[in-house]
């Protein structure tokens, strides 16, 4: 169950992380493994797919120690979709915490009124 959560809220962590700083890739598995279990190979896929659907963009920064790095840049639509995901998040948090409580009932019945 963990696993499939975290594919589904994968890109709102990016998306978050990237509305602090612009960052290239390996520094976003670094920031985002702190608080979840991701791989260097799961984030480049996830970050060509937010770059087709323009959530975000790119900026290549010359390196002293090595290739230019690509960096990701969070875009004006990646932020509407960060706060569309967010409130989605909230709500489906909220209403799983419902049904633990024992509130689902009273939930559907209100929604029924």
């Amino acid at each position: 169950m963990k696993t499939q959560l975290k594919k589904g809220t994968l890109d709102m962590c990016v998306l978050a992380a990237l509305s602090q700083a612009d960052s290239y890739a390996y520094e976003l598995v670094s920031k985002l493994s702190q608080g979840m279990d991701i791989s260097e190979g799961t984030i480049y896929p996830l970050m060509r797919r937010l770059q087709n659907e323009s959530w975000v963009s790119t900026y290549l920064v010359e390196s002293s120690s090595g290739p230019s790095r690509k960096y990701y840049k969070l875009t004006e639509a990646g932020r509407r979709e960060l706060e569309t995901m967010r409130r989605e998040w909230q709500e489906f948090v909220a209403e799983v915490e419902n049904v633990l409580r024992g509130d689902a009932a009273a939930s559907t019945e209100g929604a029924r009124q």
